[in-house]
């Protein structure tokens, strides 16, 4: 009977973290290597690359200006995905990343291993899910996808990235009524 006891005991023990696992699992999001996203912050859907590899989300954007509005630090931007993209956005910056460079991109002269980019806080829609993400500005114009969402965004949409699937969970459904946008004027 004691035998019994303690082998039921460690087939228990042994089993916890694959019982564990199983749950944490079933309680992921499971979304496809790109979606469909809304950007709440600029009004704007489009196709993004979820990147496991990568940490940041990326936004393409040109023509980046950093300034001040009544002391606190704003940017000013405009995206890069096409010439009919000519509307100037607004946000406060939270934040300059440094983005650690590629070989191609390193210059032996600026003596920097890593390129400075301003970081927002946008309201990113994901079937219907709507959670906010810092997300980096830098033109991604040579890219197949004008967003891309890294691994910290990820995590806040708790994602299990499948990459045999594509657009998963079809366009976006968040309800975004209460999100306060910051156009420029």
């Amino acid at each position: 009977m004691r035998f019994f006891n303690i082998t039921a005991l460690l087939t228990y023990f042994l089993l916890l973290p694959t019982m564990t696992l199983a749950s944490e699992v079933s309680e992921k999001n499971i979304y496809g290597l790109n979606e469909h996203v809304y950007i709440a912050d600029i009004d704007m859907h489009m196709t993004a690359k979820l990147d496991t590899g990568a940490k940041t989300a990326s936004l393409s954007a040109r023509d980046i200006e950093r300034f001040k509005r009544d002391g606190k630090s704003w940017v000013r931007f405009y995206l890069a995905l096409d010439e009919t993209h000519e509307r100037a956005f607004e946000l406060p910056l939270a934040r300059i990343s440094k983005i650690k460079r590629r070989s191609g991109d390193y210059d032996p002269e600026e003596d920097k291993s890593y390129t400075p980019r301003p970081v927002v806080n946008m309201s990113v829609c994901i079937g219907r899910t709507l959670k906010t993400v810092e997300v980096n500005l830098t033109d991604r114009s040579t890219f197949q996808y004008p967003f891309l969402l890294g691994s910290t965004a990820l995590k806040k949409f708790n994602a299990l990235i499948d990459p045999s699937l594509k657009y998963s969970v079809g366009k976006p459904q968040c309800d975004t009524q209460n999100i306060s946008t910051a156009f420029a004027e």
